[in-house]
């Protein structure tokens, strides 16, 4: 038999009808590429600037307001608090509500002009070492040069002198800048919301494949009573996979474990929750198996590039920080970066916990509304 392109595009007019009856596929296939295109093209920047800083300045004299000026107009640095309390700075720089914490000590102008090179601390949050390392890299340049523009006058006999005033940055909780302290701790994030959105958005469309969901309705069990039994099996299956990515992190990456290991497991537990209610929401939208993966692959792109894994939070655009601030795992990798690398207690990470409480509340109303006890 001749080949025939009429039989080759009636096949083909049939494959694209059947692919446009199902929306939800030929949606995904649409919004997936777009959503990469925006999100690598407007919210990655490995180079980020305006990262918050608390500077801790009293009686300093004008040099030192000159040194403040100059670190907010270089665009690295916005002083997002000023305090003459060095105890209150290191408060806001282990809560992480700041990137750096610069220390101006008292007399500061009086000691620079009489050449005794005074010392200006600076302290960065090095849990994230790419987030910043141009930032110190600019530190010295720009203190010469803040301090060489009031070289004048009097004071023009300063200007010879390369550097008037001793700068000493201390890496904090990361003193090494080594980047697996930060991306094996947010692995722990990003394996268990793959995994846990992933094997829960099955659980719901394998019962209808399979032809077992008829048993499953027929039973006087209430949705509350399903949805937490589906879930609980992977909740035991998260901490198995905790317990195989902590060891690996102690043993094979000498991660630090500063804080409190039940404190770390408990708050585990409600990250789980969080996502097995986004999977099992997404088992009762989906047909079948293969939309679920489909939907958890739209639901894992934004949360790995917008939580601040792979790239530097403080480096995207507000839209974009917005839309991770709603994301479970963006508070996840604060909470577990700050137990295992700063000691961060209950109090300090609070701010982090109740974002993840609230956003489980809301996937699991979610997912018990669309809960259908028909197979319509």
């Amino acid at each position: 038999m001749n080949y025939s392109w009429r039989r080759t595009l009636a096949i083909f007019i049939k494959e694209f009808q059947q692919m446009l009856r199902d929306r939800l596929t030929f949606a995904m296939a649409v919004a997936v590429p777009v959503m990469q295109l925006v999100l690598f093209g407007y919210a990655i920047n490995t180079d980020p600037k305006g990262l918050p800083t608390v500077l801790v300045a009293e009686n300093g004299g004008p040099l030192a307001r000159s040194v403040g000026a100059a670190l907010q107009n270089s665009g690295y640095f916005r002083i997002a608090h000023r305090t003459g309390s060095e105890v209150e700075a290191e408060a806001l720089l282990e809560r992480g509500e700041v990137q750096f914490m610069v220390v101006i000590p008292p007399g500061f102008t009086r000691e620079v002009v009489r050449g005794t090179r005074p010392v200006l601390l600076v302290s960065v949050d090095a849990t994230d070492p790419a987030a910043s390392g141009n930032a110190i890299a600019a530190l010295q340049p720009l203190l010469t040069q803040a301090l060489a523009t009031e070289a004048v006058g009097p004071l023009a006999a300063l200007a010879p002198r390369p550097t008037p005033v001793e700068l000493r940055v201390h890496r904090r909780y990361n003193p090494e800048g080594l980047s697996r302290y930060n991306i094996v701790p947010g692995l722990i994030g990003t394996i268990l919301t793959m995994t846990m959105v992933m094997l829960t958005g099955l659980a719901m469309t394998r019962e209808r494949e399979r032809g077992t969901m008829e048993n499953l309705l027929a039973t006087p069990v209430r949705p509350l009573e399903v949805m937490i039994g589906k879930i609980l099996p992977y909740v035991v299956i998260g901490y198995i996979q905790l317990g195989v990515i902590m060891l690996a992190a102690w043993w094979l990456f000498e991660v630090p474990m500063n804080g409190s290991l039940a404190l770390l497991l408990a708050l585990i537990g409600v990250f789980m929750l969080a996502n097995l209610g986004v999977g099992f929401t997404f088992s009762t939208l989906a047909k079948n198996q293969l939309q679920a993966l489909q939907m958890t692959f739209f639901f894992f792109l934004p949360s790995i590039l917008l939580s601040g894994f792979m790239f530097p939070f403080r480096g995207m655009p507000g839209w974009a920080q917005a839309i991770g601030e709603l994301l479970p795992l963006t508070h996840f990798l604060r909470i577990v970066r700050g137990i295992l690398l700063k000691g961060n207690g209950l109090p300090e990470l609070w701010p982090e916990l109740w974002p993840m409480l609230l956003f489980l509340l809301a996937a699991g109303v979610l997912a018990l509304t669309r809960y259908r006890r028909t197979l319509d």
